[in-house]
């Protein structure tokens, strides 16, 4: 084990995307087709991190720079609210979720945009389906660290994320027995999942000029993987994650995943071996994230055991402790124990949705009653934040 200069040198500054749902109040449903003027009204009150995505019922927020765990909960609580009033102005509700309870794919309209028409164009029915929302996390990684060799090595560790942030169990209107169908679906898309091994960037910029030369893609931003290096930014990004209905949630897995990077620099002698099999058990470890959530049993490739999501959490923990205190983010990693006592958003929306039809409502009265519990749950309140702030 050593220290490197570098890592004590470096910030680890962070980002954070989130997308979410429009939701129509009085239907509950998405909003399948949204005014123009409804970006402008965003862009108007917070600026160009406000961007439409592929379908007009989503709508997507890319934080500044970050440089600690309380300059993003008060950029990101600031950017939820925000974006709520704008769309309560304009009769709309903002849901954060995986999945959307109720909506029906094929009542959704594309936003009119070049590259979502030219995906449009590509995918056909796979864009038309893409009906799902993501966390996505980027970390600033030192300019002396191959960022392709450090996926590699963080790669073990992604079904992980999967597990504490899943929030997509509904699909079109039913309970598909998943607590992340986001994730199952979204492999119907080229160039996801888990990524093949690459020896470093040279080797992954040249598989991806390969695809150019082929036409296969624009370029690199179109590798759509669970983890990748940025195309635009000097960052490693994740991918993998549910969007996190509660936002302290999302807060939680960014922070693990800014003490990740760091301790995995900090400690280069970690995640070094790769097999053969390697990306499958990850691959296997990613599906059973999808099917059970934090309840899941993860396979451990060192010894062909299998051991509770929950162990490999406190196994993380205990690597990162280091990262945690010197970042300052002891309180966001102490969170992931709420998330583990509560369970995740899917665990949430499967109970209320359970005790809303032992209560009589119907199918459809219940996911109704799933979709207001998301919306209330999606904006902080300012009693919620200050008090998550103190603990």
């Amino acid at each position: 084990m050593r220290d490197r200069a570098v890592t004590a040198g470096h910030e680890f500054t962070f980002g954070i995307e989130e997308e979410y749902f429009l939701v129509d109040p009085q239907s509950r449903n998405a909003a399948a087709r949204v005014p123009r003027a409804f970006l402008k009204a965003c862009r108007k009150r917070m600026g160009a991190v406000i961007a439409p995505e592929l379908l007009q019922s989503q709508i997507e927020v890319a934080s500044p720079i970050l440089h600690s765990c309380s300059h993003a909960r008060e950029t990101m609580v600031g950017l939820r609210r925000g974006l709520s009033d704008v769309a309560q102005a304009m009769g709309y509700r903002l849901l954060a979720a995986g999945t959307h309870p109720m909506a029906a794919w094929t009542e959704q309209r594309s936003t009119e945009k070049p590259r979502y028409e030219r995906l449009m164009d590509d995918f056909q029915i796979v864009g038309r389906r893409n009906l799902f929302c993501g966390l996505h996390v980027h970390v600033a990684v030192p300019a002396s660290e191959d960022r392709v060799r450090l996926m590699n090595r963080a790669m073990r560790w992604l079904p992980l994320f999967l597990a504490l942030s899943t929030s997509s169990p509904f699909w079109n209107r039913h309970n598909t027995g998943l607590l992340s169908y986001r994730q199952a679906a979204y492999d119907e898309w080229p160039r996801t999942g888990i990524p093949d091994y690459f020896e470093d960037e040279s080797d992954y910029a040249g598989f991806a000029e390969r695809l150019v030369r082929a036409g296969a893609i624009l370029d690199a931003s179109y590798l759509w993987w669970a983890i990748r290096p940025a195309l635009r930014y000097p960052t490693l990004e994740l991918r993998i994650a549910d969007c996190c209905t509660e936002l302290d949630d999302a807060l939680a897995l960014a922070a693990l995943y800014r003490c990740l990077i760091r301790m995995l620099i900090r400690r280069p002698e970690i995640g070094t071996v790769w097999r053969g099999a390697t990306r499958r058990i990850i691959d296997e470890n990613r599906w059973r994230a999808k099917r059970h959530g934090i309840e899941a049993g993860f396979i451990d490739e060192r010894d062909g055991g299998v051991k509770p999501a929950v162990e490999w959490l406190e196994q993380l923990r205990t690597l990162v402790a280091e990262d945690a205190r010197v970042l300052g983010c002891e309180a966001s990693i102490r969170r992931l124990g709420t998330i583990v006592a509560r369970g995740t958003s899917a665990h949430v929306q499967l109970a209320h949705y359970a005790q809303l039809r032992e209560l009589g409502a119907s199918r459809v009265e219940a996911l109704r009653g799933v979709v207001d519990q998301l919306v209330e749950t999606t904006v902080p309140t300012v009693a919620a934040h200050d008090a998550v702030a103190l603990a």
